[in-house]
């Protein structure tokens, strides 16, 4: 791992309105410095089929090669009948195979979410770190960003507008590179690599 620190970036809908897409897009531009965010889009990942895993998509390849080149994963997730959306856990599936293949193992990550709701995608949000612990993947846990009342939260063009998310996303983002970094020093030192 360089001076610079990439963080790959995923909403969890495919919807061009999405307020998860636009949180993702707001957190770009509250990266800390020496930190850079790209977003990956999930559309054109077709639903995952166990026959064709040795020879996945060009998508799923390129998935895979981009959270490989990642140093850490940020996830924004919308939160469907109190739980993660298919798409979302569709390319968590892609990546993670074949058996022994997995993109995701050892990555740094955080989670986020925004929902026109109360709950602000706490149950999704709690579904994923479930999924994470079974990929090896090493999650921050604070701050959580639970964006309830979405509508409120943007402008008509999808901006972040809410000073109090846009701070939660500075310290969620400035905390998942020190965390990154922790691991990668640990990594480097010979340390064993955390569980869970």
């Amino acid at each position: 791992m360089g001076s610079q620190f990439t963080i790959l970036g995923i909403a969890g809908s495919l919807r061009k309105r999405s307020y998860n897409r636009a949180a993702l897009r707001a957190a770009a531009l509250l990266v800390p410095e020496g930190v850079t965010l790209e977003i990956f889009d999930l559309d054109g990942i077709p639903p995952f089929n166990q026959d064709e895993e040795t020879s996945a998509p060009a998508r799923v390849v390129e998935l895979k090669a981009r959270i490989r080149a990642a140093d850490a994963i940020l996830a924004a997730t919308p939160e469907y009948n109190y739980s993660i959306p298919g798409v979302l856990k569709n390319a968590i599936d892609w990546a993670s195979r074949p058996y022994g293949d997995s993109a995701w193992d050892g990555k740094p990550v955080a989670v986020m979410g925004a929902s026109i709701g109360q709950m602000g995608t706490s149950r999704a949000q709690y579904h994923l770190r479930q999924v994470f612990v079974f990929l090896n993947m090493h999650a921050l846990n604070r701050p959580e960003v639970m964006i309830a009342d979405a509508y409120r939260r943007f402008d008509a063009e999808g901006n972040l507008t809410d000073e109090k998310s846009k701070e939660l996303i500075r310290q969620l983002l400035a905390g998942l590179a020190i965390w990154g970094r922790r691991l990668e020093v640990g990594r480097e030192a010979g340390a064993p690599a955390a569980q869970g």
